[in-house]
């Protein structure tokens, strides 16, 4: 029964941050390529933007990524579990084992080419983010910045949302817009998208640790605001 036919919708908080005496939040960081948003989420924990957070560990599928330098240079713990020629349940139960050896709390995917297998979500269940270079729900995919400037849209954007087994699919956590202008090409236009998905990575994340919000169904609001 849905929940318009009478039942609640189901509602599910998100990982809390444990203040004073417990440990802050672990992230884990999964990248493909030169991950600018973990540049981004690292720079926001530097610069004390993004509190009571740390990241545990940086893990690429691919063995030169550019992420995997930049995580070094920063001293953070790394690996690289390569991808290529293996089945993706076996690939993604190494990921996961080493994900949980380092006692991550929240994974980020930051530019991670790979669909998770239904296991790796289970193992983390409602602790995978993802950001996307659309408004979702519109332009899922790959080239979303292209599909919107092809489509003719006046406003793009990107999203932050909860990773679940469909693509592109999860509760949003946080979007940010912009204006397309007349003088925009799609490089321009994914340029532009890229400074706000630096900005809005770091504010979902502080939003989830927090403890103060929680998914009702397909949203992700306030635990103490209204329902409806």
């Amino acid at each position: 029964m849905t929940a318009g036919e009478g039942e609640s919708e189901s509602t599910e908080r998100s990982p809390t941050v444990e203040t004073e005496g417990h440990p802050l939040v672990r992230l884990g960081i999964l990248l493909s390529g030169r991950g600018s948003n973990f540049n981004a989420i690292a720079e926001s924990i530097r610069a004390g933007r993004l509190k009571r957070v740390e990241i545990a560990i940086v893990i690429s599928n691919v063995a030169d990524a550019p992420g995997i330098s930049t995580a070094q240079q920063l001293g953070l713990q790394h690996a690289v579990l390569v991808s290529k020629g293996r089945a993706r349940s076996e690939h993604d139960a190494d990921v996961v084992r080493c994900l949980l050896d380092h006692r991550v709390d929240l994974v980020c995917l930051a530019g991670y080419m790979r669909l998770l297998s239904p296991e790796f979500i289970a193992a983390f269940h409602n602790r995978i983010l993802n950001i996307h270079p659309s408004l979702l729900p519109a332009f899922p995919g790959l080239d979303a910045q292209q599909q919107a400037f092809d489509y003719g849209v006046k406003w793009a954007g990107c999203t932050v949302h909860f990773v679940d087994e469909h693509l592109d699919h999860g509760a949003i956590i946080l979007q940010r817009a912009i204006p397309v202008l007349d003088d925009d090409s799609a490089h321009s236009l994914a340029e532009r998208i890229l400074v706000e998905e630096h900005i809005a990575y770091s504010q979902a994340i502080a939003r989830v640790v927090s403890g103060q919000w929680e998914i009702r169904g397909r949203r992700y609001a306030k635990r103490n605001s209204a329902n409806g």
